[in-house]
């Protein structure tokens, strides 16, 4: 797919995100903005799904001979599924159920009510990567050859088990992954460097045994050349790292650069101004 046509969907997914979360004014949409290019770009473009003699996607929780994506960073699930309702998981119009009780759209996705396109509970941090990386595992002792996909935050990289598992998947030479760390330098209490520093993430994940790229998280052209260089790079006894640099908010001036927008629903007004600056490319729900 050209970058123009992700462009217009990404326009359309943000708004999608300001729409939920101001809906039940509950949710979290500075990262869900700042990811966005990514998930559009690896749902519409990039991943090998599984369809239809009619091209629509069909999905089924054994993710055989497909590629498979995995949300660590859960709370940024009002993108995951405006994504997958545009993709055509399920109609856009349940996305206006975000967040309401009894409904299939939580604050954290779940798989427990057969959420088409979710296969894991995800939004306690820090096991995304552990579980990618035993579906890739599985994938290559069944002889698949598809690859599997994983998103974490930096801020997530606090989590010990994250690194229980960066230092697994080299030494097992689980090669068919492509994971990605969302290096916006914000979290919920405030910047990465001043909770708990990171320090050099690339260091540490290339001492541990992984290849290791980088990419800006926000513009889709850097995204779409990254990732088919990740893609060759498949198949060669490493993991793979995609550092990407992000804003939160980003689309929206007022909610970048600052964590204060990690987990505060915009207002009337202050969605009114949000959606003025993106395009409506594809009909709100």
């Amino acid at each position: 797919m050209q970058t123009q046509e992700i462009k217009k969907i990404s326009s359309q997914v943000r708004r999608d995100i300001l729409r939920m979360v101001h809906a039940c004014q509950s949710g979290h949409p500075g990262g869900s903005l700042g990811c966005t290019d990514l998930l559009v770009d690896l749902y519409f473009s990039t991943m090998n799904l599984k369809t239809d003699a009619a091209g629509k996607v069909v999905f089924d929780m054994d993710g055989t001979n497909e590629d498979l994506f995995f949300l660590s960073n859960g709370h940024i699930s009002p993108l995951i599924y405006s994504v997958l309702a545009r993709r055509g998981y399920f109609t856009t119009s349940e996305l206006a159920s975000f967040r309401k009780i009894n409904t299939r759209l939580q604050g954290h996705p779940t798989p427990h009510e057969h959420l088409e396109g979710i296969r894991i509970a995800s939004g306690s941090l820090g096991q995304g990567l552990s579980v990618a990386i035993g579906a890739a595992q599985a994938k290559k002792l069944n002889g698949d050859k598809s690859t599997v996909y994983c998103l974490m935050g930096d801020g997530e990289q606090n989590e010990g088990q994250v690194w229980e598992a960066a230092m697994y998947a080299p030494h097992h030479n689980v090669d068919n992954l492509i994971a990605f760390i969302d290096e916006n330098g914000q979290q919920i209490d405030g910047p990465t460097e001043k909770v708990m520093s990171n320090r050099d993430l690339q260091a540490k994940y290339e001492a541990f045994g992984w290849n290791v790229m980088r990419m800006d998280g926000n513009n889709a052209e850097d995204i779409q050349n990254t990732l088919i260089k990740a893609k060759a790079a498949l198949g060669n006894g490493s993991p793979i790292m995609i550092i990407m640099k992000t804003e939160m908010g980003a689309g929206v001036d007022f909610m970048m650069y600052s964590h204060k927008w990690h987990g505060v629903a915009p207002n009337d007004q202050q969605l009114q101004d949000a959606l003025a600056q993106l395009e409506e490319t594809l009909g709100d729900y």
